[in-house]
Parts: C-alpha cells; structure tokens; sequence
C-alpha cells in the first residue's frame, strides 16, 4: 500500500478542517449551552434592600429567564421568537453581559456580523473581560477570518485564572492558525494545552491530527499511541490512529484501531465511516 493520504469518507471525518472544532464555544461549551447554564437560576430572597432595589433585582432576574427562553428558541432556529424574547430582556436589564452575549448570538444567525461584533464587544465591557465572553468572541473573530484577533483573546480568556478550561482556550487558538494554515504556531497552542492538561483528547487529537496533515507518521502514530496508553480513548483518536497506521502499511495496528473503534463506539460516526472505507465505499 502507498504511503499516501486515506482521501475517502474516513479521512473527511476523521480529520476536522479549520474551525469545526470551534463549535467549541468550546470545550468550554457552546456559548448557547454556557447561556443557558447561566441563567437558568433566578434568586428568591427576602429583600431588605433600600426602595428600588428589589425592583432592580427583579428585573434581573426577568431578563435573565427571557434569555434563557431565546436562547431556547435560537437552538430551535425560531429566529423571531427568540429576537421578540432578547430584546424584552435588554429592556429589562441593558447592563447583561449575558444580554449581549445572547444578542451577539442571534446576529450571527441573521448574518449580521457587523451587529454581532458590536454586540461581543458590548459583553466584553459589561463584563470586565470575563473569560467565557473572551471565549465566545474568540470564536466569532476566528470564524469571520480575523484569526491574529481572535488568537489574542483566547489567550487573553486562557491567561485568565478564572477560566475554569484554559486549555480549551489553546486548542481553540490553534485551531483558529491551523484555519489560516499557520501549523508551526497552532502545534505550539495544541502543545501548551497539553502541558497545561495531558487528558485533553481533543488537543491531542489535534496535535497528532496536523502532525499526519503533514505526512510526519512516526509523530503522529507516537503522539495517538501514547495518548491511548495512558487514557481513555476516543473515536476521533482511533481513527486517526487507523488513517496513520494505513499511511505506513501497518496491517496489524490498522486492526488493532479498527478493533478498538467498533468495541468501545460502534455507533460512532467514526465507525461508521471507517466500515465505508474498508468495504471500498470510500470515494
């Protein structure tokens, strides 16, 4: 066999291009899930507080389940709905980074860029640059072709000890330069999120996905074997370790992969793909 690249429907889903990770708003969830996450919970507290502060209070609180209702409708793409439910909630509480963040959201899906960035930019101030809103609008500016901004405030959201994932952080950043196809400093990214967390699969996936891109195998195959050796697999990994063991005729390891990927995830859309291949579905 050729120590070619696997061009079929096994490499297009094993290898993910550009930013499709980035629906990581990431592996620190999707900015839609964290929205949620955030506001679901509304206080109910008997209030000492001096005259309009429980009318404050209660707005905050009014806002915070109309964005958790529009953001249920954005998930459903209900777009007028979800715009009727946000805006009723930036009436009633304008200083909402989590308001903002939402509308920045919905933007995006009426393709509005322009709106959306205002809208990031105005949950970046309102919420001192709080590393989830640092997170999203990473996300935005990579997937709108401003990768050198948007690596900045990854970086800026990964700096932030606040930040629960930050290796996420670097994944995405990398990501974001392996999208504009500058790999030397993207493998730097996918490496400092591993010093900061070894168990990251997906920016040892990465690291090992960009290392096969390059045609450099023996990296590759040592960077899956040893992430595998010490933790629990992933579909994405063994299939990336099933494409590098066919690119260096490795009959053995290829069953080894294939194996352990139709075990442990047999309804993967990676072992899915992987049967096309070895049936000769394979375009």
């Amino acid at each position: 066999m050729s120590q070619q690249h696997p061009t079929g429907t096994a490499a297009r889903v094993g290898m993910r291009a550009g930013l499709a990770l980035l629906l990581l708003r990431t592996a620190a969830g999707c900015a839609i899930c964290a929205l949620v996450a955030c506001t679901t919970t509304t206080t109910t507290t008997t209030s000492f507080a001096p005259p309009g502060a429980e009318s404050e209070a209660n707005n905050t609180d009014a806002a915070a389940i109309n964005v958790q209702l529009g953001v249920d409708y954005l998930q459903k793409n209900e777009l007028a709905l979800a715009q009727t439910k946000l805006q009723r909630a930036l009436r009633e509480d304008p200083r909402s980074a989590d308001v903002h963040d939402a509308l920045a959201l919905l933007d995006e899906q009426l393709g509005d860029a322009r709106g959306a960035d205002r809208e990031y930019r105005r949950a970046l101030e309102l919420s001192a640059h709080g590393p989830r809103e640092l997170n999203n609008y990473a996300v935005f500016l990579c997937s709108h072709g401003r990768a050198a901004e948007g690596v900045r405030y990854f970086e800026e959201a990964a700096s932030n000890r606040l930040y629960p994932t930050p290796w996420a952080a670097y994944t995405n950043a990398g990501i974001c330069l392996r999208g504009v196809r500058q790999n030397a400093a993207a493998m730097q990214r996918f490496l400092r999120a591993l010093q900061v967390n070894p168990t990251f699969a997906d920016a040892a996936y990465e690291a090992a996905s960009l290392e096969y891109a390059e045609q450099d195998y023996a990296a590759a195959r040592s960077r899956v074997d040893s992430f595998l050796m010490n933790n629990r697999p992933t579909a994405a990994l063994l299939l990336l370790g099933w494409q590098v063991a066919r690119a260096q005729s490795d009959v053995l390891a290829e069953q080894r992969y294939a194996l352990l990927l139709a075990r442990d995830f047999p309804n993967s859309p990676q072992a899915h793909a992987l049967e096309l291949s070895r049936r000769g579905g394979a375009d």
